[in-house]
Order: structure tokens, then sequence, then C-alpha cells
């Protein structure tokens, strides 16, 4: 009974946190501003690129060339920030607000130890379609189309990133990690590489489908506005048929419809048992899709999880790494 009791407790966290964010209007509604329009239909156009029909065919991404400079330095270890531009399609680019042309990475590493010795991780974060603090609002108070442009944007810059890391930089082990819809990008981004490659997603769920229309966030979106916007330029709609073609324009994020990892036993989700955000069947069903996966469960909402299971994402990366073996030059 305990137990039951302070499950439902991180449930309930998760609902008054929600409640308080979107409900209060603290933060803006998601897709005020409608569907998007002409850059929903460049977007449903193109999405097909992300993941050929054909199983190995994916091309490699764009090659950058990032700036650096020195953020702090000690005797041990370095902190580097690196702006690159964003590797996308010039049509796409051009449908991207002006804040989300250039990506910015913080690059941590020992000194005095080779590359080829190490493990490198990159980590998109919770909201990893945000380049900045001003794109934030531009996320949340804008259209459908933005959300999907922006996360296209993301997977594209990590992709090119951890390419570069791994065939430039010579890392002996490579991961991509992610929490929330971050871990969504890092499990497209890692399932698109090349090479085997640890993937990490933490609180994640297998679409935004389930974000938006099954977890907390459906209190936070606009459905009236994207009612009104199709009864505008289509037919008049119920709501429950808005939040159908919702699910449809979102199944573009699924990610059981990306490529098998090439070395599925080094992914490792982490899922909470009383996510109010990400319903458990939605971890189930990516790691049904990827034979050899893991599902690790912590004890919690997904508000109480990020803030007191950090030690678990460390391991969960730690043995994801360990399940990679060292590149041949590093022995």
């Amino acid at each position: 009974m305990v137990t039951v009791n302070l499950g439902m407790l991180h449930y309930v966290l998760d609902h008054v946190y929600g409640a308080f964010v979107h409900r209060t209007k603290i933060s803006p509604p998601f897709f005020s501003r409608g569907w998007g329009g002409t850059k929903l239909e460049l977007l449903e156009r193109l999405i097909s690129q992300l993941f050929p029909e054909v199983d190995g065919q994916n091309w490699p991404p764009s090659l950058i060339q990032a700036i650096w400079r020195t953020v702090w330095e000690t005797k041990s270890a370095c902190l580097r920030e690196g702006l690159f531009r964003t590797p996308c399609d010039e049509q796409l680019l051009s449908a991207l607000p002006p804040e989300s042309h250039n990506a910015r990475v913080a690059f941590l590493v020992p000194k005095f130890v080779p590359y080829q010795k190490m493990a490198c991780v990159v980590h998109l974060a919770a909201l990893s379609m945000v380049k900045d603090v001003l794109c934030c609002s531009v996320v949340q108070n804008s259209c459908v189309s933005d959300l999907l442009l922006l996360g296209r944007a993301t997977i594209e810059e990590a992709r090119s990133l951890l390419y570069w890391l791994d065939f430039e930089g010579g890392f002996g082990k490579m991961g991509v990690c992610g929490l929330s819809m971050g871990g969504v990008h890092a499990a497209m981004v890692g399932s698109l590489h090349p090479t085997p490659v640890a993937i990490l997603p933490f609180l994640s769920p297998h679409s935004a489908v389930v974000a938006f229309c099954e977890g907390i966030l459906k209190y936070g979106t606009a459905w009236e506005a994207l009612r009104d916007d199709l009864a505008a330029k289509e037919a008049a709609m119920t709501l429950e048929q808005v939040r159908e073609r919702m699910r449809n324009v979102l199944s573009l994020t699924d990610v059981t419809c990306f490529p098998i990892p090439k070395n599925p036993n080094a992914t490792i989700f982490v899922a909470a048992t009383d996510d109010g955000y990400i319903p458990k069947h939605s971890v189930l069903e990516l790691q049904k899709a990827w034979p050899g996966s893991e599902v690790r469960w912590v004890t919690g909402g997904h508000v109480s999880s990020f803030l007191l299971h950090n030690g678990e994402f460390r391991k969960a990366i730690i043995d994801g790494l360990n399940r990679l073996e060292w590149r041949e030059s590093s022995l």
C-alpha cells in the first residue's frame, strides 16, 4: 500500500506541475498559431529523407566546420564552446527562425588523454529543439510545423556533430543521450549513425504523439486554435477530429519507423514508473521495435525522476558504453 501511494504521489506531482505551468497560463499554450500551413506541407514532403526505405542506405550527414572558443580550463580539463551552421537543406533552413540557423555545442574534455582512449557522449537537452532562450517562446507560442522543423534541425545538427566526433575526432567509443524530447531525438540520431553507438533515451516516449495527445501536455495545447485554423482552410471539425489530425501529423516523429541501431544491445531506456507525461506503453513499444535493447524503471514521475534519479541516468550511460567494443586503434 505504501508503494502504491508513493507512486500516486509522483503521478500527482506531475499533474500539479502541469496545471501550474499550463493551466495558469504561466507558460503560453503550444501551437496557438495553428498548424503552419505551407511549412507543414514542406515537412511532410521531405520527412521521408530521414529514414530511407532500404535498411543500411542512410547517407552520411553533412560535414561541419565549427568555430571554437575556450570557456574555461583547469590543469585537468577544458570546456570549449563551438558554433556551426545548421546543416539543413536550404529550403528547410529558410523556414526556420533566424535564431535556429546556427548550432552551439559545449565540449567538455579531460586533458592529456588521447581521444581514441576516451568515450564521448553527445547530450541533447529536454527541449533540444530550442537554440536559445528566445526560441523557447517561439516554439511554445507557435505552430505545429515549427516544432517539427526545429526538431528536424536538431536531428541534423546532432547527426553531423556525432559523425564529426566519431570520424574526425577519432574517439574510442561514442554515445548519444537525451532527456524527454531530447531522448526522442537521441534515439533517432543514434539509429541513423553508420557505426555502433550507445543510445540512452531518458524519460522519453517513442513518438511526440503520446506526449501531446495522451500525456499532460495535452492540457497545454491550444486545441481550439488548431480547430479554428483548420476551419478557415478546410472543413469544420470537432475537437476529437483535430486531435486525430494531430496524431497523424506527429506520427512523423515515430522512432519505431527508424532503422534498428547497429548495436541495439547498447541501447538503454530509463523510464519512470508513474510518469504523467510519458505512458509506459510508449517506452515498451520502442523496446519491442529494437530487440536487444533494455528498459530500466526508476520509481517516480517525470518531474521527480528528473530531480532524483540522475545517478541512474549516469549509470545507464556507462553501462551502454561498456557494451561497445573499443576502436582497434585504441588498443
